[in-house]
């Protein structure tokens, strides 16, 4: 059988929800024998869809980190730690990439004012370099 997908058990799963909502709704407009038959039908639905979901999950590839499960999960630890550590890294990650992007466009700006003022002649090449990557262009 080929792998199961996430639109495979998402639709499964609205599935599963419709099933719920349309016997909640037979529920309170309970009115005898012909309710009780379509509630009854609906819950056979229901059992089958359910099955259905079984069946996709155990199709359905998950990958998590041996990290994850050695160092959280058999040490009993909450798997939720593993997530707020990971936010807070890939954060200071983000800041440190963004100072080193901050500092490059700096040394580009830099740099182009010092060739246009060292070498007149490629002043309107630098200027164009220096518009095309984003930089500030001054004189």
């Amino acid at each position: 059988m080929a792998a199961a997908t996430l639109e495979d058990v998402d639709q499964q799963l609205r599935d599963i929800i419709t099933n719920l909502y349309f016997l909640i709704q037979q529920a309170h407009a309970y009115s005898g024998p012909g309710t009780q038959q379509s509630m009854t039908n609906e819950v056979k639905t229901l059992i089958d869809n359910l099955v259905k979901l079984t069946n996709t999950s155990r199709n359905l590839t998950t990958n998590v980190p041996y990290f994850v499960v050695h160092e959280y999960i058999e040490k009993a630890r909450n798997p939720d730690i593993y997530n707020r550590d990971l936010v807070e890294f890939v954060m200071k990650f983000n800041q440190s990439l963004k100072g080193k992007s901050e500092a490059f466009g700096q040394f580009r700006d830099i740099l182009g004012r010092e060739m246009m003022s060292a070498i007149p002649d490629i002043k309107d090449d630098v200027r164009k370099v220096l518009e095309a990557s984003g930089g500030k262009v001054e004189g």
